[in-house]
């Protein structure tokens, strides 16, 4: 068995933290004021056009898309070390185009779709989102109501959708909705493809979340789509959606454990700073097994995570696996920034430091995609049917 990366993708790792640390690091003092001032955590319009640039002319765009649309093929094992490096800095960056979109498009377009939809994607052209929960079906996708009917070679979607990133400026958005309401998730839910100002589609309202992120509501109404934009096999989208949903479990394990990196590394510049009652606190012992413990268990969820992506890599079923990593990884972080939050005391509870904002990020995380009670039951459920 092998537990390096090979050097191609080592060398990429490297790459991608040196540009966190020249970039995304000296950003972050701008991001906390703003999210500070409650104007939400984001990045100016400059910033964003010049790291994109960099970033571009570093050859970090399209990493894990398709060859023949300008991407380098990349397995998912590469894209968890990339991931990693970009978890651990709070400035909101994506490398274009985000992974778990980019997946289920890749499995999915024809032709038509490829060069109207997935190389602007790959190019770094277009925005996409993606609707899935419903006000009645969140962590149950298979619960949803969406509904889309055929009406010549169009179809005509009716229904709600909530939770929706970048809604508000997404080119496209990736949209599930039942087609027929007697299979269900069996057979019964496609996606299709809307482009934003396509009539009936509708941003009701913009939902501010924790840590000055921000989702949104939206309305399907009469929303009447080309037959050409049903995204992939009519009734056949709940695997592409799995796939995608996938994907970014495992990019969101990769941020978790650069994340409680980043917080063992601050506490382990910090505790030996601050004296308590005549002795560092890196000599207390309550901080050596904060340490201790953090240490392990982000080596634990990188083998781990590193694992499922192999065998994703490999073509096997890594649903266990995925559900496994999503909710340890996520668990693992938030328990360990919430020790660097204790160990910095007051200092920890200010909005100066990227800590608060790092926790927040996490404690969402531990919800979207699947909570962790979810996934639990998952790998609980899967256990007792391989036993009987």
């Amino acid at each position: 068995m092998e537990f390096e990366l090979s050097e191609e993708h080592r060398m990429l790792k490297e790459l991608v933290h040196r540009f966190v640390q020249d970039e995304l690091m000296p950003l972050e003092a701008g991001v906390l004021q703003r999210e500070a001032e409650g104007k939400g955590a984001y990045l100016l319009p400059a910033d964003m056009a010049r790291i994109d640039e960099v970033s571009k002319n570093l050859g970090l765009w399209g990493l894990d898309a398709p060859s023949d649309v300008g991407g380098f093929d990349l397995p998912m094992v590469a894209m968890v070390g990339v991931e990693e490096e970009i978890g651990y800095s709070v400035t909101p960056y994506t490398l274009p185009p985000d992974s778990p979109n980019l997946r289920m498009l890749m499995a999915t377009v024809n032709e038509r779709q490829r060069e109207a939809y997935l190389a602007p994607y790959v190019a770094g052209q277009t925005v996409s989102a993606i609707g899935i929960s419903e006000p009645g079906a969140g962590g149950d996708p298979a619960g949803m109501i969406t509904r889309a009917e055929r009406d010549g070679e169009d179809w005509v979607l009716n229904g709600r959708k909530i939770w929706i990133s970048r809604a508000d400026h997404a080119d496209f958005t990736i949209t599930m909705a039942v087609t027929n309401k007697e299979k269900g998730a069996r057979g019964g839910i496609s996606a299709f493809l809307i482009d934003r100002e396509t009539p009936g589609f509708n941003v009701l309202r913009k939902i501010p979340m924790i840590g000055g992120q921000a989702t949104y509501e939206i309305a399907l109404e009469d929303c009447r789509v080309p037959g050409w934009k049903l995204l992939g096999t009519e009734g056949q989208g709940f695997a592409p959606m799995q796939i995608r949903l996938g994907t970014r479990r495992i990019q969101m394990a990769a941020w978790s454990i650069g994340m409680a990196q980043r917080a063992l590394d601050m506490i382990c510049e910090y505790a030996p700073q601050r004296v308590t009652f005549g002795q560092p606190l890196s000599e207390r012992q309550a901080i050596q097994w904060w340490v201790a413990d953090a240490a392990t268990r982000i080596h634990a969820a990188r083998l781990m995570t590193y694992d499922c992506a192999w065998k994703l890599d490999q073509g096997r079923d890594v649903r266990l696996e995925i559900s496994m990593i999503k909710a340890y990884a996520t668990e693992m972080a938030w328990e360990v920034i919430d020790h660097a939050m204790q160990c910095y005391g007051a200092m920890g509870m200010t909005k100066e430091l990227p800590l608060q904002l790092m926790a927040s990020k996490i404690r969402t995380m531990r919800i979207y995609d699947g909570p962790t009670e979810v996934h639990k039951w998952v790998v609980a459920r899967n256990l007792f049917g391989a036993k009987r």
